[in-house]
């Protein structure tokens, strides 16, 4: 089971425009830094920076080639990821405890 802080790693790579148009761009295959850059409002330093945060997550692997960087989506990542937002969305009954105050 992951823990609060790994769940909110791989929300925060989720939460962001620039960083879902780079995943929709990784889904037809590893991708270089140059050609992820070709289609973005970003900077180098600014699709570094979104890289690290999606690296970071799991949800997206990376691999050095010469001076540049290409990215490929983490099959285990995602999975992982699938599975805990599946594990947070799903009502656990054992711990449904009534309210104290109104007993509901």
């Amino acid at each position: 089971m992951g823990s609060h802080q790994e769940d909110a790693r791989v929300f925060k790579a989720l939460c962001d425009p620039k960083r879902l148009a780079i995943l929709e761009q990784l889904r037809s295959g590893e991708k270089c830094a140059c050609v992820l850059l070709e289609p973005m409002d970003l900077t180098q330093s600014g699709l570094s920076y979104h890289m690290k945060i999606l690296c970071d997550s799991g949800i997206v692997t990376s691999r050095q080639e010469g001076k540049w960087t290409h990215y490929r989506l983490s099959a285990a990542g995602g999975a992982w990821a699938l599975d805990r937002l599946r594990a947070i969305l799903t009502p656990n009954a054992e711990q449904d405890d009534p309210c104290p105050s109104c007993g509901r």
